[in-house]
């Protein structure tokens, strides 16, 4: 299989009910098949600094932004293919470099500093880790996703995430996809990836079905509950104390 290392595309986030997913998928099947992965767990972690520098300026919806994160297919064992992701947005384009690495280099890499190659994505995301000062992993985020894509043009992609779920303790891809789920298992999110402007039976059918962009950070949700859950303990704290 053929990996993509560079990615240069817009993303559309949209959130759908299952009952409009099913009515969706079923309005432009002739259109669209399922990708190589099919139905799979996503699991990945997202690096930042002990005061979480980067999912804050993220949250603020700058211009730029940027996240650096490890993620599986699946539960990964010491030799399973993981991709160490350093992902930019700007001005609503986003770009993405990847690394393929075993589980273990990349967590040689992550604990230890240990470059496993000198290519020039590697060299990206290494600079980042030092720029940032301390990169570490931060948050655990996992999904369960079905993508398709265009039947005329591969790079147009479309991905359904359920039950998205997080941690913020047992930082370790490897200890397996549980977590707290931050998104009513009623709901999905659909992300439209493409290179170019969507095709004409996409939009039509998302305009008759009645679906408009909407806005869900999973990292970003997840910052915002430990983060509330962090000043309401400091809150009672506080009464208690008075």
């Amino acid at each position: 299989m053929n990996i993509q290392t560079v990615f240069e595309r817009t993303e559309k986030k949209y959130i759908l009910t299952l009952s409009q997913r099913s009515k969706l998928i079923s309005a432009i099947r002739e259109h669209i098949s399922e990708d190589e992965y099919g139905e799979s767990t996503i699991c990945s972690l997202y690096f930042d600094t002990d005061n979480f520098q980067m999912i804050r300026s993220s949250v603020e919806k700058p211009i730029y932004k940027e996240k650096l994160r490890l993620r599986s297919y699946s539960t990964p064992k010491h030799d399973s293919n993981v991709f160490l992701e350093l992902k930019k947005k700007y001005n609503g384009v986003v770009y993405k470099r990847r690394r393929t690495l075993t589980y273990d280099s990349a967590m040689n890499y992550i604990d230890h500093g240990v470059l496993p190659d000198d290519s020039q994505i590697m060299r990206e995301i290494d600079w980042t880790m030092k720029y940032y000062r301390g990169l570490k992993p931060k948050m655990f985020i996992a999904y369960d996703r079905t993508a398709y894509y265009s039947n005329t043009d591969r790079q147009l992609r479309i991905t359904f995430d359920r039950n998205v779920r997080f941690r913020d303790t047992e930082l370790d891809l490897a200890k397996g996809s549980f977590g707290e789920v931050i998104l009513d298992r009623s709901l999905c999110i659909m992300e439209i990836k493409a290179l170019k402007a969507m095709p004409l039976w996409l939009t039509e059918t998302l305009d008759k079905l009645g679906v408009f962009p909407g806005s869900f950070s999973k990292y970003g949700t997840a910052y915002q509950i430990t983060e509330e859950r962090k000043n309401n303990a400091l809150y009672k704290g506080g009464k208690n104390c008075a």
